[in-house]
Order: structure tokens, then C-alpha cells, then sequence
């Protein structure tokens, strides 16, 4: 599906609303209040497809008070984000060249989330070695304000290790996954020899024990994967630093259908692709590979202000002005 209309017209919008319709949350901001209009006091969302041959409906409702229900197929969802555990959705905007460009934590969140899709049984690793995190520098702000001993640090740190260890296996093994598909898609856009490095300290008991005096002077902890790096190389090139922008657009597409190969292997069908302003500085070449790779695997909604930036025949058409979409 190709979606035109001029800067402005709300092509966006409509993909972001797709986005929450399909996974509860916006890909854009985690403040429900920016997606309602302004003078409004809610926003609702419906969206009718198909999941194979099964007929989904889903509807997500948000309250400027802070609110949110969904339901899916009538049904009363316990947490409208659990949507994403049924329905999977990879979005393509011009901001997430942030997962190349930005700092660390930016990756980390980013293969965080991958790790969710890919490996469901573990989706859950990356919130509770957070929240074990948090309570170990709980503890250790509360034994530099001399309310507790150093004695209230040590079962924290076992469980900062246990489920820290965790989380780098499972990150690691989300890598190997991705990894040779991601070379594969970023070497047919010309992007080549590309890589995902893992870079972290061994984490340990030992090691944390041994620098908990330095810990308890910053009265946070300066070891363990939420200090991780994960770097997106090109031969002996960081991406990040070394790369052309082109070329780290280029790297941020290659992950997301690098990803989306690996779901439509393992899910009953593929997932729906959003690719928002993928093709405005992609050359002819690299579109009509682009063009060639997502058609015919599911659903792909690409927004352009051109129908002619496409070289392909999309299966609809979409045009959108100001408060308005219809089908061309």
C-alpha cells in the first residue's frame, strides 16, 4: 500500500495510528495526551484485518486523564502494549535512524524490544533485571545516607548478576539471529560487510563486590549489560561515527527487514511493515530493490509524496489530505 499526499497532509498520523492500533503505544512518544487532538478529551482507534485466514478487530482508546483500554476482537485487553504479543508491527520512520546515530541506550532499548518479538519465552529478562537494578542502587544511595548496612547491597547484586547474565545471553543470542539476514538485506542495498558487535564487561559477583566502594560513592552501579554497548559495524567502520547518513539509513532499514524475515518464520503470518518516508534518499537502484524485497510478504504501508517515487505497482493507493485518506 502506498500512501501519498503532500508534506504535512498527515501520512505520519495515519502510520503512527496503525502503530498503536496494532501494538497499544505510539512509536513516536510514550505520552498518550500528544496523540489526542487539540480540544479533545479522548482519541480512539479501530482497525479491521485479517491474521491469515482469521478475521482480526482491534480497538485502542486513550484518555487525555491518562487512560488507556484496548480490546482485541471484543475481548477486553489486560494491558493495551500485550497487543504486540499477537499482533506484530516494524515501523520505518526518519527518526529511528536515532538506533545508529544515538547513544547506547538508544541500541540497547532498541534490540531490547527486538529481543521481545524474537524471543517471546525471554521478553520479559530486560524489566525485571531493570527493576532488580533499581532496587541494588536503592540500596546502595540508602548505605551512603547510613540508614542500612553494606550488608543489604549483597542480595541485590546476586540478583543483578543472575538476571544481568541473562540478559546478555539472550541480547547475544538475538544477535546471531538477526545478524546474517541483516548482512544479507544490508549487503543487497550496497551496504556492505555489515555486523552486530557485542561489547560488554564480564559481569560477576566478584566484580561487582570489588568496585562496591566506588558504587556507593556514585550510589548507583557502574558494571552490568544497562552500560552495554552494541555496535552496528561496516568492515572496520563504526556506523555511528564513520558512517555516511545514507549509510546509516541504510543500516536501520536492513535491521527492520532483517527482523521482519526472522517473524514471518516463526509467527502464522507476517509482520505489518510502516515504512515512513523510506524512499527520499533512497537512489532508483535501492528502491526497486527495496520495492522487489517487501512485496508479496504481507502487508507493507510505505508514505511518499510522490506516486511516481515507487517503481512498482502498489496493491492500493491512498490519498491523504488534511483530515482526510481515501483510496485512489
Amino acid at each position: 500500500m502506498l500512501v501519498v499526499g503532500p508534506n504535512g497532509a498527515g501520512k505520519t498520523n495515519l502510520l503512527e495510528s496503525l502503530h498503536v492500533g496494532t501494538q497499544g503505544f505510539s512509536p513516536r512518544t510514550r505520552a498518550d495526551a500528544q496523540l489526542i487532538r487539540f480540544g479533545a478529551e479522548a482519541a480512539r482507534v479501530v482497525m479491521h484485518g485479517m491474521r491469515g485466514a482469521v478475521a482480526v478487530e482491534t480497538e485502542v482508546v486513550l484518555q487525555r486523564s491518562g487512560g488507556k483500554e484496548a480490546r482485541m476482537n471484543g475481548a477486553r485487553v489486560e494491558r493495551p502494549e500485550r497487543l504486540r504479543s499477537e499482533l506484530a508491527t516494524l515501523v520505518f520512520t526518519p527518526d529511528r535512524l536515532a538506533v545508529v546515530k544515538g547513544g547506547p541506550a538508544v541500541r540497547r532499548a532498541y534490540f531490547d524490544r527486538a529481543l521481545g518479538r524474537l524471543l517471546p519465552a525471554q521478553a520479559g529478562v530486560p524489566a525485571a533485571y531493570g527493576e532488580a537494578l533499581g532496587q541494588r542502587n536503592a540500596a546502595l544511595r540508602r548505605v551512603g545516607l547510613g540508614l542500612s548496612t553494606r550488608d543489604a547491597v549483597t542480595p541485590w547484586s546476586e540478583q543483578v548478576v543472575e538476571l544481568g547474565t541473562e540478559l546478555v545471553v539472550s541480547r547475544r543470542r538475538v544477535l546471531d539471529l538477526l545478524g546474517p539476514g541483516f548482512a544479507e538485506r544490508a549487503g543487497e542495498l550496497g551496504l556492505e560487510d555489515v555486523s552486530l558487535d557485542y561489547r560488554g564487561e564480564p559481569l560477576s559477583t566478584s566484580a561487582l563486590e570489588a568496585r562496591l566502594d566506588r558504587d556507593l560513592d556514585r550510589g548507583s552501579t557502574g558494571l552490568g549489560p544497562h552500560l552495554d554497548e552494541i555496535a552496528i559495524v561496516s568492515g572496520s567502520r563504526d556506523v555511528r561515527s564513520f558512517g555516511s547518513q545514507g549509510e546509516q539509513r541504510l543500516a536501520v532499514l536492513s535491521l527492520l527487514l532483517a527482523e521482519s524475515d526472522l517473524i514471518a518464520e516463526s509467527r502464522p503470518s507476517p509482520p505489518l511493515l510502516l515504512l515512513d518516508d523510506v524512499l527520499s534518499e533512497l537512489d532508483p537502484g535501492r528502491r526497486e530493490i527495496l520495492a522487489a524485497r517487501v512485496a508479496g510478504r504481507g502487508q507493507t504501508v510505505i508514505t511518499s509524496t510522490s506516486r511516481q517515487a515507487l517503481p512498482a505497482d502498489p496493491a492500493q493507493v491512498i490519498e491523504v489530505t488534511p483530515g482526510r485518506a481515501w483510496a485512489a
